[in-house]
């Protein structure tokens, strides 16, 4: 079978820099020794079908190995990679017409070094096999019954609890600055929304908190950090952890979303609440909650109940200082003359389940909407949207800083 050329210009031009670089790399000598492995680079991929499997196919520039393995709840198909870079139109994973076993697939990075593949499916299915067939990744999938896939789960349940591996960290910087998490949503094998064109949110949100991190140091009252600062998956929990290691006074989740109705559009921002605002709300959380499950790690989502009272006035505290934070990024967001017309919205969303960080979590837009898609993919929109999200933040820190200068009013007699 002959592989398919790259889809476009620029896909050929990338599928062809990194071939290129991988025969440097092979070369013998102290030149080619010289030269960084890059990764094995994926430029297309597809669903073949037969009577008795399906087959995913992805066409790379090298051979990779590749470790496959079911899960449940919902039935999906894990397979975990080495680094490669995916340069694939993510609509080609949405559906996978005509097969019985494959509903849709999705690909990423995972961690550093590592990628991953899941396959979700429509039925259950059984693993035949999961590795290189030349400049290919092969994974066919045949039929199986309920009970042989649910004890396949099983025997894989050990290797699914290793995941994700631990990664040695630097210490943060300690700064005398108060610090505000910035958290771009999803990442990696986690795209989030897709545009129609093929948009995708996980990198939307990404240069959104670039800038904003960018027009926040310009003020230099602030020191602001990044959850994520490249395409990479990372758990819900691991996010919120983040935040507490570098102290974070402040922590600001940034998404976007996508709806059937295409004429919705606006930011919204969202604080946590037991009970959500509205069915719309109820829905944002519920989705924004599976982010673990979209890569296949099957997380913990329920928020630990501690009893101390201590930790519940904070707790009390602190949605009281996020409700104040979202209140001032709704009122710069006006000028901005881009907001829902229902923007204060609250629901259970694990990200923003610290007891002692105030919290919010803000969606820019809809990428289902013409009129959004083309504010979120302009430079010029995203400077301005992210200055006025950064005066929202310089204002909440202002507030905070007055109230704790603010002599304490003398008790009744």
């Amino acid at each position: 079978m002959t592989h398919p050329p790259p889809r476009s210009r620029k896909a050929g031009q990338r599928f062809l820099c990194a071939a290129a670089g991988a025969a440097a790399f092979s070369g013998v000598g102290l030149a080619a020794a010289a030269e960084p492995a890059q990764p094995v680079t994926a430029y297309s991929s597809r669903v073949e079908t037969a009577h008795d499997h399906s087959r995913l196919v992805f066409d790379m520039t090298g051979a990779v190995e590749a470790q496959a393995r079911p899960v449940a709840n919902p039935p999906r198909v894990i397979v975990d990679l080495p680094e490669v870079a995916f340069r694939i139109d993510a609509r080609e994973g949405r559906s996978a017409a005509g097969s019985k076993l494959i509903k849709s697939y999705r690909y990423g990075q995972f961690a550093p070094g590592r990628a991953r593949v899941v396959v979700d499916l429509l039925a259950p299915a059984r693993v035949v096999k999961a590795g290189a067939e030349g400049g290919r990744l092969v994974i066919d999938l045949a039929p199986t019954t309920e009970a042989s896939f649910n004890a396949s789960v099983a025997e894989s349940a050990v290797a699914a609890k290793a995941e994700p591996a631990a990664v040695a960290e630097a210490a943060p910087t300690p700064s005398d600055q108060p610090v505000v998490m910035i958290d771009p949503g999803h990442g990696g094998v986690d795209m989030g929304a897709t545009g129609k064109h093929g948009e995708q949110e996980k990198a939307i949100v990404l240069e959104f908190a670039r800038a904003l991190k960018a027009k926040i140091e310009q003020g230099g009252r602030i020191k602001a950090v990044m959850t994520r600062e490249e395409d990479v998956f990372l758990p819900l929990n691991e996010r919120v952890r983040i935040a507490h290691r570098h102290n974070a006074a402040l922590f600001l989740s940034v998404h976007a979303d996508t709806l059937a109705e295409g004429h919705v559009e606006g930011a919204t921002v969202y604080t946590v609440s037991a009970r959500a605002s509205d069915a719309e709300a109820a829905r944002i959380a519920e989705k924004e909650n599976l982010a673990d499950q979209a890569a296949g790690v099957d997380s913990a989502q329920a928020s630990e109940q501690v009893g101390d009272i201590l930790v519940d006035l904070a707790q009390r505290e602190t949605r009281a200082f996020s409700a104040q934070f979202a209140q001032a990024l709704i009122a710069r967001w006006k000028e901005a003359g881009s907001l829902n017309k229902n923007p204060a919205r609250s629901a259970g969303f694990v990200v923003l389940k610290s007891y002692d960080i105030p919290s919010a979590l803000l969606e820019l837009g809809y990428l289902s909407s013409e009129k959004d898609l083309a504010r979120l993919t302009s430079p010029e929109w995203r400077d301005q949207a992210a200055g006025k999200t950064a005066e929202a933040i310089e204002a909440f820190f202002a507030a905070r800083s007055r109230e704790a200068r603010a002599p304490e009013k003398p008790r009744p007699q």
